[in-house]
């Protein structure tokens, strides 16, 4: 027995009431698409519940397929008469899949071509989940069952690529190759991921510095875990660095990332290691910073290197750490011309920016807290502050070349990541008035070969972080990017 033996009205009818909804979500995402703004926290809290629901779909859609070729077999033949009502179930999950999607995308704040291209392939999937149910009862018309093969195998195929454009603005564009081995990556054509160098074996480093990281870093940066991109396993992968570029500055511990972090006040967002565990002790800060110093070489013999402590349970003299007292009259009169600005925005994109400390004027921007929901649109909106930013994250956002002119007001910035992103060169050259900028991360973008000569024009640039860009290690890199260029 089946459903729906024939195309006549009153056995499709619960097909065309169907319709109705569809047409409305389409209507909705054409004319109401993502705007990057937060809306009606109702609308919010009902889009949430987007993620459980989408795969009730996504598993009814791919079950239909097993029961029609499982139903060819006269064994199992009857599986076939599911396969109607397993449509309707899939279309009608669809349906409301599709709906909260648009909520989640309208109102939390989301915009970019991923969010975009993801909306527009869950209805579209819809409409085929319901062109299937519509082609499975038309037993009446000629070639009805070869047009829904063919519908429900798009179908099936369009399960995975909006599927893989989920997972992108969840996990990040890059979820499934991240970890590939390194021997399947050439084939795929994507660039090699392990360590560009190794320390020596009798080296200052293996010695003495790595045990530290071993101990007290690797279950967060190791081999099976590495949060931000980043390992600390390796002398190759702590000098390549992580998704927001380079943590070691040869030769200055104190402007390393990595020493920055670890040296912080344990209360402090950016203290590392994070959570409950134990901060370093002195004397391994006290050997990270000797070797930082030094010069972070991986062959640097241990002998090489005086006034080290003997092993890391040995008293020596703590570093000394202090703050420069702060005087909340100088401040206020620093930000007076930008604290409504700075309010204002605070208010519009909680939590994403800030001043740089306490006792300062300048802006910190980590855009990349709201991923592919922050675009140029939303860039444009911190134009009035640019002057004062110093750091800004853009890293996974839906930023493109259309917010250089933003990005290049921002003077005095000196950190600037990109990672992930759709800029190219066009971007990059927006830079050049950017003379006090230190650290550059464009890994994962568009960026090439052409871009270094620009770049060699930054008369403070430190480190410019190229992984998997089209910039190889067969680059002509200009002198004066020697030693900066991180792949």
């Amino acid at each position: 027995m089946t459903l729906w033996r024939s195309p006549g009205a009153g056995s499709n009818r619960p097909k065309l009431v169907l319709l109705s909804p569809i047409l409305l979500i389409l209507a909705l995402i054409a004319f109401f698409p993502p705007d990057g703004k937060e809306g009606a926290q109702l609308a919010q809290f009902i889009g949430r519940f987007h993620l459980p629901v989408v795969h009730f779909p996504i598993a009814l859609i791919l079950l239909v397929p097993v029961l029609e070729v499982a139903g060819r077999f006269e064994r199992f033949s009857y599986l076939r008469l599911s396969s109607g009502f397993v449509l309707g179930l899939a279309t009608m999950a669809a349906i409301v899949a599709a709906f909260l999607g648009w909520c989640l995308a309208r109102t939390g704040g989301y915009s970019g071509t991923l969010v975009t291209q993801h909306m527009w392939g869950g209805i579209t999937l819809t409409v085929i989940c319901w062109l299937c149910w519509m082609l499975h009862g038309w037993t009446t018309v000629p070639n009805a069952g070869k047009y829904y093969a063919a519908v429900l195998t798009v179908g099936v195929l369009l399960v995975s690529w909006t599927g893989y454009r989920g997972g992108q603005i969840s996990q990040g564009e890059d979820h499934l190759t991240e970890y590939m081995p390194s021997a399947l990556r050439p084939a795929f054509g994507l660039p090699d991921n392990t360590p560009l160098v190794q320390a020596t074996a009798d080296s200052f480093y293996v010695a003495r510095v790595q045990p530290i990281f071993t101990e007290r870093c690797v279950t967060c940066h190791g081999p099976t875990k590495q949060k931000s991109g980043l390992r600390l396993d390796s002398y190759g992968w702590l000098m390549r660095g992580g998704k927001h570029g380079a943590v070691v500055a040869v030769g200055n511990a104190q402007g390393s990332d990595l020493f920055r972090r670890v040296t912080l006040s344990p209360d402090h967002d950016d203290f590392m290691p994070k959570g409950k565990k134990q901060p370093l002790s002195p004397d391994q800060l006290k050997l990270i910073g000797l070797w930082i110093g030094a010069g972070a070489s991986g062959t640097l013999p241990l002998s090489a290197m005086k006034d080290i402590p003997a092993g890391n349970s040995i008293a020596t003299a703590p570093i000394q750490v202090s703050f420069p007292e702060v005087d909340p009259a100088a401040v206020a009169k620093a930000r007076e011309g930008l604290a409504a600005a700075v309010a204002k925005l605070q208010s519009e994109y909680p939590n994403i920016l800030d001043y740089e400390s306490r006792g300062s004027a300048d802006l910190v921007l980590s855009a990349s807290l709201l991923g592919p929901r922050f675009g140029d649109s939303d860039l444009l909106a911190f134009a009035p502050v640019a002057d004062h930013i110093t750091v800004a994250d853009f890293s996974r956002t839906a930023i493109t070349d259309h917010a250089a002119s933003t990005i290049a007001a921002m003077k005095h910035v000196r950190v600037l990541r990109f990672g992930q992103t759709k800029i190219t060169d066009a971007t990059l050259k927006a830079l050049n008035g950017c003379d006090q900028l230190q650290s550059l991360n464009v890994y994962g973008t568009g960026v090439t070969a052409a871009a270094l000569p620009l770049l060699e024009k930054l008369p403070k640039l430190e480190h410019f972080y190229a992984g998997q860009t089209a910039i190889s290690s067969g680059s002509s890199v200009p002198r004066g990017l020697a030693g900066k260029l991180v792949l």
